[in-house]
């Protein structure tokens, strides 16, 4: 039994320290954000920490996870508009820019295959995919997409272009990232 609950405290204590990383990050930013200050922030000293993740980049990577944990809690994806959904998702990222860009370095980092967080962002993005598809198909199938677009490479498009402005946002916070995939919604649909 005294097995069991320590494992709880561990699992509890791992959560405990992800949902302060994404409020401390998202606050501080991801290059203003020390291990040691994430450490500060749950009572744990840097080893203490690092103890519950196998390395630095385990520990943003589930970090990176528990954001998408949260915005798929925080925004009901079962909506009549889904893409509503991810136009808000995309304006909810102007409020935490320092996670925007923990996303952005991490997965530019993570398009060397050796790098530990490689197969989450592959994993990530088969997932996204096949959410942002899935929508596409049923808004086709409503009518409100050309029956000759092909939807596979519009789901890549769209991620690539949310992507993208994230970029472009950090460089130039004046940059309305959900308005612009918005307006690439619009061309798209216009026609149908």
């Amino acid at each position: 039994m005294a097995r069991r609950g320590s494992y709880a405290k561990g699992v509890a204590k791992r959560e405990e320290i992800l949902t302060t990383a994404l409020d401390v990050i998202a606050r501080n930013g991801y290059r203003r954000t020390s291990v040691r200050e994430l450490a500060e922030a749950v009572g744990l000293s840097q080893a203490g920490l690092l103890h519950y993740f196998s390395s630095k980049e385990e520990l943003f990577q589930e970090i990176l996870r528990k954001r998408d944990q949260v915005d798929a809690a925080a925004f009901d994806i079962e909506v009549a508009q889904p893409i509503e959904v991810f136009f808000e998702v995309i304006r909810h990222n102007s409020e935490v820019p320092g996670l925007v860009q923990l996303y952005a370095q991490l997965s530019t980092e993570a398009g060397d295959a050796d790098h530990p967080a490689h197969e989450f962002f592959v994993e990530r993005y088969v997932q996204f995919r096949a959410l942002f598809n899935g929508m596409l198909r049923e808004e086709q199938a409503a009518g409100r997409l050309d029956p000759d677009l092909d939807l596979d490479r519009i789901g890549n498009l769209f991620l690539a272009a949310a992507d993208g402005m994230q970029t472009q946002w950090m460089l130039d916070p004046s940059i309305d990232m959900s308005e612009h995939i918005a307006y690439l919604w619009h061309l798209i649909t216009r026609k149908a």
